[in-house]
């Protein structure tokens, strides 16, 4: 079965972070990448995620589905810029140097190359970073943390059952797509795309019906333990902020800072190396 989100446990130094810790983070570090299309701190953005991730030690084929499908909407929308802007990047750094005329509106420069590299840094970026967050983060313990920077434990609690709950509904969709296969609706990939799609769509209705019925099992459970009466809890998987945690959260207000002060000095959020 495929895991799309889900924490994979393994002994690294990601994974000794909080969750807290690793929230902040992810925010500082997304607002990082997205405030700047200068592409020296793209670039070094994009080889700090993939060291990360690999210092994370979570696997190519733990995340395969979802960087395969990152990778086919990268692509999709570098196409779609492209057929619908081709001279976007032309606009943007205020000069054209012609590499190859497609016909038409339709002419390849180096500003629009440029253009596009800058989209595919972004998606190097942060991709690598959002993976490691759901994949080294335990929703439990992430609950914790959140409750220790101040949010309401009854929210940090609805966030760690979600999170916990991502792995069960992969698991019936398999579980219900096992036994339509049983019953001879062909799902593989011996089926054509389309009618692989209209079997797929026929799980849903099973699929929310028993997501339904484990709702309200788990909402009257919480609701016979009284659970959101008191105004604060405890909580098993509580971790304290520890000096790799802080060095963490100013490391990553350090590239933010470095996103917005390069914006100053470029004048924008672009870096024109065309000038």
């Amino acid at each position: 079965m495929t895991n799309i989100f889900n924490y994979i446990d393994r002994p690294s130094p990601i994974h000794q972070l909080t969750g807290a810790t690793k929230l902040v983070c992810l925010l500082l570090w997304s607002f990082a990448a997205m405030a700047t299309y200068d592409t020296r701190l793209l670039v070094v953005l994009a080889l700090l995620s993939v060291l990360l991730f690999r210092l994370s030690r979570i696997g190519l084929k733990d995340v395969s589905f979802m960087l395969g499908f990152t990778a086919v909407f990268m692509v999709l929308n570098n196409v779609l810029v492209f057929l619908f802007a081709p001279q976007h990047g032309v606009a943007l750094y205020g000069s054209s140097h012609e590499l190859l005329h497609l016909g038409g509106r339709y002419i390849v420069t180096k500003e629009q190359l440029f253009y596009h590299l800058n989209l595919v840094l972004k998606y190097l970026a942060t991709i690598p970073i959002v993976l490691l967050f759901v994949c080294t983060t335990n929703p439990s313990e992430f609950a914790a943390s959140l409750n220790r920077i101040g949010v309401k434990y009854t929210i940090a609690y609805s966030v760690a059952l979600a999170l916990r709950y991502i792995p069960d509904i992969q698991r019936e969709y398999h579980e219900i797509s096992q036994a339509q296969q049983a019953r001879g609706i062909e799902m593989s990939k011996k089926e054509n795309l389309v009618r692989r799609l209209k079997s797929a769509s026929a799980i849903l209705i099973p699929l929310i019906l028993s997501s339904m019925d484990r709702i309200e099992t788990i909402s009257n459970a919480m609701e016979l333990r009284g659970f959101g009466k008191n105004r604060k809890r405890s909580w098993y998987m509580g971790r304290r902020f520890t000096r790799r945690d802080i060095l963490s959260m100013l490391g990553c207000l350090l590239l933010l800072a470095a996103a917005i002060i390069l914006n100053i000095r470029n004048g924008g959020r672009f870096w024109n190396p065309f000038i």
